[in-house]
């Protein structure tokens, strides 16, 4: 293998360095998929330049596979390469039954963080997120949690994942105080979710108080949950996310969103891309987007992700055709869970 020989456009802030867009292990690294697939995946993403890899304690199932599975190929193909890899992980949602499996505890953060770098085969990890907000538990011992793994070496950085906009002020206030640095946020983000360009309580949004804080932006879901591909335009096709009971929710696909996505499409071939590359593009437009994880099932996926990265920036009059279809469809999985509370 050789690495980084066709590398993605990239984009800098708070001190990393990230491909315009990422590889996101949500999806299909579970006992679902074989591991010659997942290989395939992820080799032909390093091969193309994606040299940031996203991952969670729960991503599988079962909880920390996904992890597991990228630990068996840094202990062999990607060994040469750690160096140059960005390999996060996150822990908030429930990896293993019991109090501290869940949530934002400063002893479920440090095991579950020991458990992930055991998985992944490394001594550390280059950011750590709290993957969730925890009202239960004071930000303090949250953003401490976090402090604690810089300081004993097991991550290089960290982050926060779907705070809002007013619980990333107060985290941020609390690193400070704590004397560390929050380095990004990892927050969905879509033309059907658009929930970071809302105001919070002083009038500044999530994308606002992260670029005042010079924080860099994590955009997963850019094809939101899988609506934003070509596969839902004509129904709900067997084999498919909504067909198999995945985070994409049938009942998401209501006529008047398929409405907007099938606009969206005609939008895209009009300007000679696909639809997942105008919302790629879409995603990116902002500046203070650092990346957009995608999360394909084949390499050929991937390269058509890919390419979203490499065509022009989207027009002033393509801006002005989206806009009118880029309408929030309710499908913010973690709203009730950490962006609304």
């Amino acid at each position: 293998m050789h690495a980084f020989p066709e590398p993605v456009p990239t984009r800098r802030a708070a001190g990393l360095i990230l491909p315009s867009v990422s590889l996101g292990l949500w999806q299909n690294f579970g006992q679902d998929t074989s591991f010659d697939a997942q290989r395939a995946l992820v080799l032909r993403a390093v091969d193309r330049g994606v040299f940031h890899l996203d991952l969670a304690n729960n991503y599988g199932p079962p909880p920390f596979a996904a992890e597991e599975a990228v630990g068996r190929l840094l202990d062999r193909e990607l060994a040469a390469h750690r160096d140059d890899l960005v390999i996060t992980t996150k822990a908030g949602y429930r990896a293993w039954p019991g109090p501290y499996g869940e949530h934002g505890s400063a002893k479920y953060l440090r095991a579950s963080l020991d458990r992930s770098l055991r998985a992944l085969r490394t001594d550390h990890v280059d950011v750590f997120y709290s993957h969730r907000y925890d009202p239960a538990t004071p930000l303090a011992e949250t953003i401490g949690a976090l402090a604690g793994a810089v300081r004993a070496g097991k991550a290089r950085a960290v982050g926060i994942s779907s705070y809002s906009a007013d619980r990333t002020r107060e985290a941020l206030r609390v690193a400070d105080e704590l004397g560390i640095r929050l380095t990004v946020h990892q927050s969905a983000y879509s033309m059907l979710n658009r929930w970071v360009e809302r105001p919070g309580s002083d009038g500044r949004s999530l994308l606002d108080v992260v670029g005042d804080a010079g924080m860099g932006m994590v955009a997963f879901s850019p094809l939101a949950q899988g609506m934003l591909s070509t596969r839902y335009l004509h129904g709900v096709p067997a084999g498919s996310r909504a067909a198999r009971g995945g985070p994409l929710r049938p009942e998401w696909l209501t006529e008047e969103a398929l409405g907007h996505v099938r606009a969206l499409d005609e939008i895209a071939r009009a300007s000679g891309r696909t639809l997942p590359q105008l919302a790629l593009a879409w995603v990116l437009r902002d500046p203070r987007v650092t990346t957009v994880l995608v999360g394909a099932r084949t390499p050929q996926q991937l390269d058509e992700n890919l390419a979203g990265a490499a065509t022009a920036p989207l027009t002033e009059d393509e801006l002005v055709a989206v806009e009118p279809h880029a309408v929030d469809a309710g499908i913010n999985l973690w709203g009730s869970r950490s962006s609304d509370l």
